[in-house]
């Protein structure tokens, strides 16, 4: 995957992924920052933005070569064969607009012509994912709704089109524990429900162990490491994946060195015992205290 920079020289994001995905499968990719995990899964549906393009290779879906497709191709693909749940669920959905009105727009743009079919799917969808009184809900809008809520709000707009693959991407981004486990809890039902595969994009090894069956690894915008999960968290080959575990905190693990700042009493300045502080500095410290401003005490 290449973009455009400002002076018109190509700028290779990703290179060289290549990986298979099975019908119902579990794949996590994971990689720190900027290693190019939302990036190629933008590019699986040609969903780049700006400049963003495939510059060579394929994207196969049952024989049909996404990388090659038309507008047409791509928009009956889009939602109904492939979803995508967005990372921040905060700002994913429109504020102006009921949650209602959004699942109506994906419905309708994937067939369903009656209004009051297409309302009675969207209830349907938001009771699936455990939004509770969808009857009631359905026509609040997204400030009404919690950060978990939310996200299964986005969760039910994917599952609309009812698609083969459930492009994740950290859905459990800015979300308490509870939440997170709520939600994992939910795709792994939703998976094997529905046979939907689930690719799912985290840096968090934890989500990882608890919710996929093979893992992909990527580094600088390439693979470095494809395995199953238990093989890869066990047995890492390469030094990034075993960097990346290694990160993770535990709690049997020594105590980091060094301390915070010692609570002690300080001087009022480095030479407080040799000099008597200005005028300007005296007549500051005076008005700190009638402020009620926090004070050195000596």
């Amino acid at each position: 995957m290449e973009f455009t920079a400002p002076d018109g020289s190509a700028l290779r994001a990703v290179r060289g992924v290549s990986f298979t995905l099975r019908r119902g499968e579990t794949l996590a990719v994971v990689g720190e920052s900027g290693s190019g995990k939302s990036t190629t899964a933008l590019a699986l549906t040609r969903m780049l933005p700006g400049t963003g393009r495939v510059s060579t290779g394929s994207v196969l879906l049952d024989g049909q070569d996404l990388a090659a497709a038309g507008a047409e191709e791509l928009r009956a693909v889009r939602g109904a064969r492939i979803g995508m749940i967005f990372q921040d669920p905060m700002t994913a959905l429109n504020p102006v607009l009921t949650v209602g009105r959004h699942l109506d727009e994906v419905l309708r743009a994937h067939g369903r012509q009656d209004k009051a079919a297409r309302r009675a799917r969207a209830v349907e969808l938001l009771e699936r994912v455990g939004i509770p009184e969808p009857h009631r809900r359905i026509d609040d809008h997204p400030h009404q709704f919690s950060g978990g809520q939310r996200q299964r709000i986005l969760i039910a707009m994917a599952l609309a089109g009812e698609p083969d693959i459930l492009l994740a991407d950290e859905p459990t981004t800015a979300l308490d524990a509870t939440v997170q486990e709520q939600i994992l809890t939910l795709l792994a039902d939703l998976n094997r429900e529905t046979g939907t595969a689930l690719v799912l994009i985290t840096h968090n090894m934890g989500v990882v162990a608890r919710s996929c069956e093979r893992v992909l690894v990527m580094y600088g915008g390439t693979v470095v490491e494809d395995g199953p999960t238990a093989e890869v968290l066990t047995r890492p080959r390469h030094p990034y994946t075993a960097g990346l575990l290694a990160a993770v905190p535990r709690l049997s693990a020594p105590p980091a060195p060094g301390s915070p700042a010692s609570p002690a009493p300080r001087p009022t300045s480095p030479s407080s015992a040799t000099a008597a502080p200005s005028r300007s500095a005296a007549r500051w410290w005076r008005t700190a205290a009638v402020r009620g401003c926090p004070r050195w005490s000596s």
